[in-house]
């Protein structure tokens, strides 16, 4: 698989679509940062929005480029007040802050994933009406377009 790395906004959808997929580096990880970051500064102030994390067929290619990029989506999302659901399996996001990066919010999150055996497992542990985890990049993507925020 080639690796797939974008991120983009929506503005007509209020949505952000992020891709990260193969078997990335630390500098890939890191284009994916500046993608993200690049996309987020097109949000307009008070804007209300929902995001597809789609993390389908990732594979690090190092343990550092794995730790490099398990951390962006949580605090890139906790600056618009968004806790994803997960974060309550480590104890060392029990004080993470919510914020709301110039009145930006996030209100709906889905989280794409290959493993289903985890994926499954959040998704029963710790998806909700607003944030759901899927294995399956088209059934994500129809959920997130179809919630009405």
């Amino acid at each position: 698989m080639n690796n797939d790395i974008y991120t983009k906004w929506e503005k007509e959808s209020a949505l952000i679509i992020t891709r990260i997929s193969g078997a990335v580096t630390e500098t890939e990880v890191s284009e994916w940062k500046q993608s993200l970051e690049k996309a987020f500064a097109e949000i307009p102030s008070g804007t209300q929005f929902k995001i597809f994390v789609n993390l389908y067929g990732l594979n690090p290619a190092s343990v550092s480029a794995h730790k490099a990029y398990r951390d962006i989506i949580p605090l890139l999302l906790s600056q618009y007040n968004w806790r994803i659901g997960y974060l309550d399996l480590f104890d060392e996001a029990k004080d993470l802050q919510l914020t709301s990066k110039n009145e930006i919010e996030c209100l709906a999150a889905v989280h794409c994933h290959h493993d289903s055996y985890k994926i499954n497992e959040y998704e029963s542990r710790f998806g909700k009406d607003s944030e759901h985890f899927f294995d399956d990049p088209e059934k994500s993507e129809s959920w997130i377009r179809n919630y009405s925020i």
